[in-house]
């Protein structure tokens, strides 16, 4: 189990993520630093498909080639990702923590997006400016 919580701001009319928390709950944590670093790989990739990423398509083909012209979070606009691991011990079975960070994200950013301009996006890419 994932939860995540963002700190957006506006400036200039672009969105920022200066801040994210990921809780999770994954049965015994193994190896905290691993799950750390996946956390913090899910803040990107969610942040990425949350604001700018989407696929489209001219004449049958899509257009975006590779990572150069589709728009991923990069390191002047990735946030600070505090991760908060809930402690078992070791009898409580261990879980994944690969993917299961990434689907909060989106919600997390629409609703800090919501709490800073009033507006609701319920679309996904949600786009970089407000």
């Amino acid at each position: 189990y994932v939860a995540c919580a963002a700190h957006v701001k506006i400036v200039d009319g672009f969105i920022t993520v200066p801040e994210m928390h990921l809780a999770i709950d994954c049965g015994y944590p193994a190896n905290p630093e691993r799950i750390a670093s996946q956390m913090e790989g899910a803040a990107v990739m969610g942040m990425s498909v949350a604001l700018n990423s989407s696929i489209t398509f001219e004449e049958g083909a899509v257009t975006q080639g590779n990572f150069y012209d589709y728009d991923v979070v990069r390191s002047l606009n990735f946030p600070r990702v505090a991760t908060h691991i809930i402690p078992h011990g070791f009898q409580t079975p261990s879980t994944g923590v690969g993917e299961p960070g990434i689907p909060p994200v989106a919600p997390a950013i629409g609703n800090g997006i919501f709490v800073a301009t009033g507006q609701r996006r319920r679309h996904l890419p949600i786009g970089d400016v407000v």
